[in-house]
């Protein structure tokens, strides 16, 4: 197989305080292809985001920090590189569509000077040649009046057509990775679907490898080619598609396929996993899971389970199963 595109190795990344150690993403491993989505699941609160932002290289500061780890993207260690070195790659090389474009978008700049920010910083365009990208760029991606709409504010849009600027404004300079967390959040269900196939379009035009931040196992089963479930800071399971929903081994993610709506029986109330994710600044010593665990037993709660392949490229972090 070919090398990944973007390689991350026991990636930790804590907020610290006087008081308390937030272990946000706590040692993960992902791999990325040129061409695939990679889809990572799991409930709010459990790192999926602050993955994304690692790999960016956005973690809030001063709090937050990545404490340990390696992410190699094309060969570079973007760890090691210095800021004005990662403002080359961010938004040329890779992007990041982000979960709300309201506030993602810059309300004071019109449309049409956000997006050519991005040409004038990494492609050398004039502003005229940028506005005309732009334009063309909208109208890829389905935006009306794109020639109107460059002159508009991020306030005279509606959400849809926001979300689509957003994608717009990451795909402009074709990077070779595009990071989206939650793109279809609060877009109703015609749009999502626009949103989905334009993505699936900017991925075969422009060979885009995607890694997808989702709570929705319908966008993933449209989506992914490889599935990474996160909870509590770490990865619970890692498979491709087809396994994460005809052969799903960890006992996490059987409870998230079993609360999904199913038209094929009628349920009076949808399955839910019991308890709450655990505080991530005192995980407790064992199986992170163990506490809402159907199968747990007291051996879970003594010792944490290693994430270990069952079969090839399939990997899970249970010692029972």
């Amino acid at each position: 197989m070919a090398e990944p595109l973007l390689a991350v190795r026991d990636l930790k990344t804590y907020f610290i305080s006087k008081d308390a150690e937030v272990r946000a993403v706590d040692g993960i491993d992902i791999d990325v292809y040129p061409r695939q989505v990679v889809c990572i699941v799991g409930e709010s609160g459990c790192g999926k985001s602050m993955t994304s932002l690692s790999v960016m290289r956005l973690v809030p500061k001063p709090r937050g920090k990545i404490v340990s780890g390696e992410i190699k993207f094309n060969g570079k260690d973007l760890l090691k590189l210095t800021e004005r070195q990662m403002t080359d790659v961010r938004g040329n090389d890779m992007s990041m569509i982000f979960q709300e474009p309201m506030t993602a978008l810059n309300p004071v700049l019109t449309i049409g000077d956000q997006i050519t920010e991005v040409l004038i910083r990494h492609r050398n365009m004039n502003k005229r040649e940028a506005l005309a990208k732009a334009v063309d760029m909208l109208q890829v991606v389905g935006v009306p009046r794109a020639a109107q709409i460059v002159h508009e504010y991020p306030h005279q849009l509606s959400g849809g057509l926001r979300q689509r600027v957003m994608i717009a404004m990451a795909m402009v300079c074709e990077p070779k990775l595009l990071i989206a967390d939650e793109p279809t959040t609060a877009l109703d269900v015609t749009i999502q679907a626009q949103v989905l196939e334009l993505m699936k379009k900017m991925r075969d035009e422009f060979d885009t490898a995607i890694i997808l931040i989702t709570h929705d196992l319908g966008v993933v089963a449209e989506m992914a080619d490889h599935v990474v479930v996160m909870y509590a800071g770490q990865i619970v399971e890692s498979t491709n598609a087809d396994d994460i929903f005809h052969d799903p081994q960890h006992p996490y993610t059987k409870a998230l396929l079993a609360s999904i709506p199913s038209l094929e029986e009628e349920k009076e109330t949808l399955y839910s996993i019991p308890g709450t994710v655990p505080d991530a600044a005192a995980y407790p010593v064992g199986c992170r899971f163990a506490d809402r665990c159907p199968i747990a037993q007291a051996s879970c709660r003594e010792k944490a389970p290693e994430l270990r392949e069952t079969s090839p490229g399939h990997s899970i972090r249970c010692d029972l199963v």
